[in-house]
Order: C-alpha cells, then structure tokens, then sequence
C-alpha cells in the first residue's frame, strides 16, 4: 500500500481530507487510480469534493476516459462521484455517457445526471434535455423536486418555457405546481422552494396557473 492509499485508509476523515489536498497540489498522474477508488467509497462531503478538485488538477485527457469508464461501475457511489467530477470538467464529449445516465437504476445518480447534463449539454440537445427532466415534473419528494427544479430552472426560460407551459395544463395536478414553482423561481431565484412550491399549489387550486410564460 502506497502512501496515498494508507491515508486513505485512516478512519479520521482529517487525515483523509489532507491526502486529498496534497494530491491536488502537487498533481502527479500516478495518483489517478488512488483518487479514483477513493471517490466510491468516501462517505465524507468535504474529502469528496477535496478529491473532485484533485482530479481536476491532472491532465483532462487521461482523467477523462477514466472518468467515463467509471460510469459503469455497479458501485453508485462511484457513477456519481464521476458524474460530479464531468460536471466540473464541462467537456462536452462526454454527453452520450452522461446522457445515458439519466436512466440510471439509482436515483441519487440520476440526480448527478441532471445537473452534470445541464452544465455539458450541446445546443442541439437543449431541448431534447429539457423534455427528458420535465417528464419528471411532479414526482419524488421536496428535495427531489427541488433539485429537478434546479436544473431545469439551469437550461434558462427561453429553452424549459414550452415544457413549463405543456406542465401548465398537466391534468396531474403535482405537475402543474411543480411548473408553477419553476416559473416563480425563474422570476426570482432567491425565492425559496417551498415558498414558492406553497405560492403555486395555492394558485393550481384557485385555477389561476393557466400557462407558463413565455
């Protein structure tokens, strides 16, 4: 075991905080393995994001391949943590694989998916994406929802507008709150979500919410 994976290996996440921090400053290639078989099993937040930032730090063209292989690994953990690293990565060769993520069998991943898709979608695909995220409209709980909301709300009006007013007029009536919520965070994006999902369940039901604005 190498110095790199013995710090991995300390059960204090300080230790394994620090090992990532050295690796990102002083970058050197023979660490990518290491990084890598990390990023599945960390349970830590901040040593994962420390970690993302040291891939970040080696050359994008041997993280890269290694990043989309990783996509699939049966290990979830190790599918979103890539996901994670693509989305900071932003190269846009890798949309046909993180595409094929927003089916994933894990709905924690697939929530990766959807922002890692926002940040590398061509503009050929924009609103193809938009139409794959808004099929989700309504469903999951707030957190889900928000989070949906989010990276809808990151392809911009112009592109989610005809989803949001197709939503609009959804007989499902989670779907045309969850649209109007969207719609009110796009008008004012420090309004909190369960302010603004509140706003538009009252307004579904006083049938105010005819369509989305354009």
């Amino acid at each position: 075991m190498n110095t790199l994976d013995a710090a991995f290996a300390d059960p204090n996440p300080s230790v394994r905080l620090h090992a990532a921090l050295s690796a990102g400053i002083t970058p050197s290639p023979g660490d990518l393995d290491a990084l890598l078989a990390r990023c599945a099993v960390e349970p830590d937040f901040q040593v994962r994001e420390m970690l993302t930032w040291a891939l970040l730090r080696l050359p994008a063209d041997i993280v890269l391949p290694r990043l989309l292989a990783e996509l699939d690994r049966p290990d979830a953990q190790a599918r979103s943590q890539a996901l994670h690293t693509l989305s900071k990565l932003r190269d846009p060769s890798a949309w046909p694989d993180v595409a094929a993520r927003l089916d994933d069998a894990d709905p924690d991943v697939v929530r990766t998916a959807w922002y890692t898709a926002v940040a590398i979608v061509p503009a050929t695909e924009r609103d193809w994406l938009a139409e794959k995220l808004a099929a989700r409209l309504g469903q999951g709980e707030s957190e889900v929802r928000m989070s949906l909301s989010r990276a809808l709300a990151g392809l911009g009006r112009e592109t989610i507008a005809p989803v949001l007013a197709a939503a609009a007029e959804h007989k499902d009536s989670a779907v045309r709150q969850h649209a109007a919520a969207i719609d009110r965070l796009l008008d004012d994006p420090d309004l909190g979500f369960t302010l603004s999902t509140w706003s538009a369940r009252r307004e579904v039901g006083l049938g105010r919410i005819k369509s989305a604005k354009g």
